[in-house]
This record gives structure tokens, sequence and C-alpha cells, in this order.
């Protein structure tokens, strides 16, 4: 039951980034830019070549061959069960979406179509799918640090008992 309601979530989180990207592409792409909130943030058209914060420009191939290769390990890993953790097991989910959703931009478009641009620091235009990449990350890397620490200070007593 869970792998399909895994690969339903993910299904139903990919769709919700490709309608807002047609959105995107269809409303503000003409515009260019809407400031949605005066210094804070606004809607900006951007067509990325390249990664994370434009790294990468231009290798376009490269890049979808690589996300691809990634994606597919992930989704077979996440889909056989040895991960135990829900916290661990949903975030997994929530990064497969997320890159899923830009590799279908980068083969289908050649591009990923950004969006979001904060106005209060100097930071890149991001995506829908880029929240569910680095949410989905930061979750899994703040949980296997506080496994990493729990399993520490478990040993640290065991190691107290055996004295």
């Amino acid at each position: 039951m869970l792998p399909i309601l895994t690969v339903a979530v993910i299904a139903l989180l990919i769709a919700a980034d490709q309608v807002i990207k047609i959105i995107v592409l269809n409303n503000l792409a003409p515009v260019g830019s809407i400031v949605v909130i005066d210094k804070f943030i606004s809607l900006t058209y951007v067509e990325n070549t390249g990664a994370a914060f434009g790294s990468f420009h231009g290798y376009t191939a490269v890049l979808s061959v690589f996300t691809a290769l990634v994606l597919a390990v992930g989704l077979i890993y996440l889909l056989s069960g040895k991960i135990k953790s829900k916290i661990a097991y949903w975030a997994a989910a929530v990064v497969i979406a997320g890159g899923t959703g830009n590799l279908i931009d980068r083969i289908f478009r050649g591009y990923v179509i950004d969006f979001i641009e904060p106005l209060f620091v100097k930071f890149a235009v991001f995506n829908f799918a880029d929240i569910l990449v680095t949410v989905g990350a930061f979750v899994l890397i703040f949980y296997l640090i506080y496994e990493m620490f729990k399993e520490s200070k478990d040993s640290k007593k065991e190691g107290a008992k055996d004295e």
C-alpha cells in the first residue's frame, strides 16, 4: 500500500509543479516580472539552462542524464523498503518529486522554468520543484544529524553500562 501511496504523492507533486510552470509560461513569460510584495518578492520569468543557481549553464543534456540516473536510483531505493524512518522516507519522496519536475523541464523544454524571486536578498530565481528538493534535503539532513547524535548518545550509555 505504501509504495502506491508514495508514487501517487510523487505524481501529485510533479503534476502541481508542471501546472504551475504552464501557468507561469502562459501568463508571466509575456510580461517578464510582477512584483508581488514590494521589496520582498516578485514573480520573474527565467529560463534556466543550468542547475542550481545557474551553475553548469548550457550542460542541459549532461544534467538531464545525471539527474535521471540519480532519481532512478533514489526511487528504486525508496520503494525497496530499506528506509525505515517515515521522516527520511517522505523527505526522499519530496526530493524525488522536485528533481523529477525539473528533469521534465530539461527534457521537454531544454531549460527549467524559474519564477520566484526574493527581493529582500540577492538570491537566485527558483521554482516550486526547487522548494521541494530543498525542503526534502534539509529535512533529510537534519534527520540524519539527529540520528547520528542519538546513536552516539546511546552508544555512550551502553559503554558506561559495560564498565
